[in-house]
This record gives structure tokens, C-alpha cells and sequence, in this order.
């Protein structure tokens, strides 16, 4: 019995992972309906397992769960997007901080690998590899990620990684790739890293992430 209940919530994780990396990754779209009954051969859950994973990733608002009338995919806006961005600025920012006053050579070189693989990536978005979308966000989440591991809190670290996945969802969904100057910025953050200079990236990300929303803006990637 033990061995079937263990079974059965690795499949509900499995599912409750893939709905999510669908939801961020655009391949379940803004204002979807969630019908269980539809999901549940691909995501191989039953009903009640799907009900419980919805209403999960309810509490992380990246669905809506009307009552009677079931779920969707949460919808998309440029407000809320402006929201998220600030969100994220406040959080990583701190958390860089607390970061550079903590990192050891470890971490450095953490950071350093992080920013490899990123700017592999980054090269290859820049020559028209659209293929290489979903992998380019993978590293960049990782680079930021790196940049705030030594922060000490467990808590922050959480916080930013559910905000960071509403912004990579808007920037998947916007189809969002700035070329040369997020490149740049990504470099400016890894060199005020290695320095220690928190003011700098500070500057950087305020820089890097209001890019993004004025870009999308801008460019009318989302309904106001």
C-alpha cells in the first residue's frame, strides 16, 4: 500500500509540474479552459489528482478556479505585467544584496557557469535559432537564480522563484528577446557580481528589467 501511495504522488507531481511548465512556457494559453476530463490521458493523472494539482497552482495564480464552472489558465495583462516586473526588481535586488555580502569562491564560481551557458545560448537566439527559446529562458532563470543563491534565506529564494516564472511567462507568451543589450546587461550583472558592487547591478537590473516592459509595451505584445 505504501509503495502504491508513493507511486501515485510521483505521477501527481509529475503532472502538476508539466501543467505548470505548459502553463509558463505558453503551450497552455492565457484564459484556457482546464477541463479535467481533457487532461487527463495527457498529463496521465485521474480527475481527483488533476482537481488537487489546478487548485494548487490556483494558490501560485497561475490558474483561476471559478467554483462550479471549473478552471483556466490565468489571464494576461500589461498592468499586471508592470506588476510582476516590480515585484521582481524588489525581490532580487535585496536578495543580490545579501548575496554578495555572503558569496564565497563556490559561489562565484557558480555564477560564472550560470553566465556561460546564458550567453551560449544568447548567441545563438542572436543568429535566429528559435528553437532555442524555451533553453535560452532555462539558463537565464538559472543566471539569476545564481546571482541570489548565496542570500541565506530560504524564503526569499522561494518568493523570487514564483515571481520570476510569472515574468518568464509573460516574456514566453510576448515572445520577448532584447539581442545585444540583454546580452550586455547579463555581462554588467556577472562583472558587478565579481565585484561585489551591489549599487551597480542594482542599476542594471532596474535597467534590465524596465527594458522589457517598455519593450512589450511599446510594441503592443499584450492587451492593456
Amino acid at each position: 500500500m505504501d509503495a502504491m501511495i508513493s507511486a501515485d504522488a510521483t505521477a501527481g507531481e509529475a503532472a502538476y509540474r508539466q501543467i505548470r511548465h505548459d502553463i509558463i512556457f505558453g503551450k497552455l494559453l492565457p484564459g484556457a479552459r482546464l477541463k479535467l476530463e481533457r487532461l487527463r490521458e495527457p498529463y496521465n493523472a485521474s480527475v481527483s489528482t488533476l482537481r488537487e494539482i489546478l487548485n494548487r497552482l490556483a494558490s501560485e495564480r497561475l490558474v483561476l478556479a471559478e467554483g462550479q464552472r471549473g478552471f483556466e489558465v490565468a489571464p494576461v495583462s500589461q498592468q499586471h505585467f508592470k506588476e510582476v516586473a516590480a515585484m521582481r526588481e524588489l525581490l532580487e535586488g535585496h536578495a543580490m544584496r545579501e548575496s554578495f555580502a555572503r558569496g564565497d569562491v563556490e559561489w562565484e564560481s557558480n555564477v560564472l557557469s550560470a553566465h556561460h551557458k546564458l550567453a551560449r545560448l544568447e548567441q545563438r537566439m542572436s543568429a535566429g535559432d528559435a528553437s532555442a527559446t524555451e533553453e535560452w529562458k532555462r539558463y537565464d532563470r538559472e543566471f539569476h537564480a545564481a546571482l541570489i543563491s548565496a542570500c541565506g534565506s530560504c524564503e526569499l529564494m522561494a518568493a523570487h522563484r514564483q515571481i520570476f516564472d510569472h515574468y518568464l511567462r509573460y516574456q514566453i507568451i510576448a515572445v520577448i528577446y532584447r539581442g545585444d543589450d540583454a546580452s550586455r546587461e547579463h555581462r554588467q550583472l556577472l562583472d558587478a557580481a565579481l565585484a561585489r558592487d551591489h549599487q551597480a547591478a542594482a542599476n542594471v537590473l532596474g535597467r534590465h528589467i524596465q527594458a522589457c516592459v517598455e519593450h512589450t509595451v511599446r510594441n503592443g505584445l499584450l492587451a492593456a
